[in-house]
């Protein structure tokens, strides 16, 4: 039933998205390790940017369907305090009925992360910027040294900052709303939320992900999950408008 609603926003989004034809769909990705056979080679090795970071540049799907967990303990929740509990139990008896993408507003960091939907990311020195399919959305990762400034306007993306550890990517998240979820489910956040990535690139298919929600007004402790993201090759992002609110009433009935 969890991807229910989510499947119901994907048949709507594509049935305004242009022709198939027009979005050079399974065009061979230039760049890509193949086999003899010419299928691209997902388990070659990660590739490497001339200034000697891993590239994470392309385009990933989170294909797992896997949820938050709590990874100090290993168990299958996260540990809310009173009032998130209630509002989280109140969201999945309701369907998730109330999600901001509903109403055209789309997703915040960990409800992408955790979302099968596809994402580019593009890769520089100075910025990491990670394009969304669905709804056309943004984000960028400055990773020029910059400190997370104090939130002055709330947000469902947030600012973030990166750095290099290693080969890990770490990224720290602050700046975000109380209107955003942090996954479809309905895990609550508020302008608290601090959240940590981070990505590894084990190889040229996958990446590693694990996420830490710090959150005290919401969360006994802090807690997260370990992803994996998916190279999609061959593929492009197709442009995914949701028109002035024309969802919702699909969504949740009139």
């Amino acid at each position: 039933m969890r991807n229910f609603r989510w499947l119901l926003a994907v048949v709507v989004l594509l049935s305004t998205s242009l022709p198939l034809a027009a979005q050079w769909l399974h065009y061979r990705t230039a760049g890509i390790p193949r086999t003899p056979d010419g299928k691209p080679n997902l388990s070659a090795p990660a590739p490497k940017t001339p200034y000697g970071k891993p590239d994470l540049s392309g385009i990933w799907m989170n294909r797992e369907d896997k949820w938050f967990r709590d990874l100090t303990s290993g168990g299958p929740e996260a540990p809310m305090l009173p009032w998130a509990a209630a509002l989280y139990k109140q969201r999945l008896e309701n369907l998730e009925k109330g999600h901001p993408s509903e109403r055209c507003l789309g997703h915040g960091v960990t409800d992408y992360d955790t979302s099968a939907t596809l994402r580019r990311i593009i890769q520089t020195p100075a910025m990491i910027a990670f394009l969304f399919e669905g709804y056309n959305h943004y984000r960028q990762i400055f990773l020029d040294g910059r400190p997370l400034p104090a939130p002055t306007q709330p947000s469902y993306l947030g600012y973030s900052v990166g750095r290099w550890e290693g080969d890990t990517l770490v990224v720290e998240t602050n700046g975000l709303n109380t209107e955003g979820w942090l996954d479809m489910h309905g895990h609550p956040q508020t302008e608290a939320t601090h959240i940590t990535e981070r990505f590894r690139r084990r190889d040229f298919g996958h990446i590693d992900l694990q996420l830490l929600i710090d959150d005290p007004k919401a969360y006994s402790k802090p807690w997260g999950a370990g992803l994996r993201l998916d190279y999609v090759p061959d593929e492009e992002l197709i442009e995914s408008i949701c028109e002035n609110e024309k969802d919702f009433p699909h969504l949740v009935g009139k």
